[in-house]
């Protein structure tokens, strides 16, 4: 996916689209019921000590608070350093202030967040990546709804970038499983009723995708877990 520029997402979705090809119209988009405006700026990833191994006790509950509302998340023991490195990216605020910088709208059905630079390209300062776990078997539905995963750019890559999906969808079993959505479904989905965009970089006028930034933008104000 292009890299979009917070910056341009945050002015864009305040303002009209132009829409591509047969849905060629101008639109203003509304806000999203119960979403707020929001007011983070996209900022480089913090440098933060990785994890070399799961902690004794792991977490249990994940909770995300949105400017569209609040998401909780059951952990997943089976993949006990995914949740060990997720919860201390967590406790050390690493993800609140920053925006789910892609939403999929067809075939794929996700919102991914986890990237302070909103590039889809930052994970935490000096860490290498770790060690895929609970991947699904092959064949079938491999994320179902509810699902919680990480996004990754190869085998053991995994940073801080993770998607929630929010209807079933087939992806090739790469992407490590640590959660699932206990609560907060009507907020996933309005926002992908609202849609997802790209800002063509010659016009700069903005086009609706089906693999793109959030229409309505989705700041994560902050991430606890217990």
């Amino acid at each position: 996916m292009k890299r979009l520029s917070i910056v341009c997402a945050l002015a864009f979705a305040a303002s009209s689209l132009t829409l591509s090809g047969a849905l060629a119209a101008d639109v203003t988009p509304k806000p999203v019921a119960g979403c707020v405006t929001p007011t983070s700026k996209a900022h480089p990833p913090a440098t933060l000590k990785q994890p070399t191994k799961p902690d004794a006790k792991l977490a249990k509950t994940m909770t995300i608070k949105t400017n569209c509302g609040t998401i909780t998340i059951e952990l997943n023991p089976a993949a006990p350093q995914t949740v060990t490195n997720m919860a201390t990216l967590a406790r050390a605020k690493y993800f609140d202030g920053t925006f789910c910088h892609r939403l999929t709208t067809a075939i794929i059905y996700v919102l991914q967040c986890g990237d302070p630079s909103a590039q889809a390209n930052g994970s935490p300062g000096s860490w290498k990546g770790y060690k895929d776990e609970n991947l699904p078997k092959v064949g079938g539905i491999t994320y179902p709804a509810g699902t919680v995963a990480m996004a990754n750019a190869g085998p053991n890559t995994n940073g801080s970038q993770f998607f929630l999906v929010y209807k079933d969808t087939i992806l090739d079993p790469k992407y490590t499983i640590w959660g699932k959505i206990k609560t907060g479904w009507p907020i996933l989905l309005r926002i992908q009723k609202a849609g997802a965009f790209k800002v063509d970089a010659a016009s700069g006028q903005g086009y609706i995708v089906e693999d793109g930034y959030p229409v309505q933008p989705v700041e994560i104000k902050s991430v606890t877990v217990r």
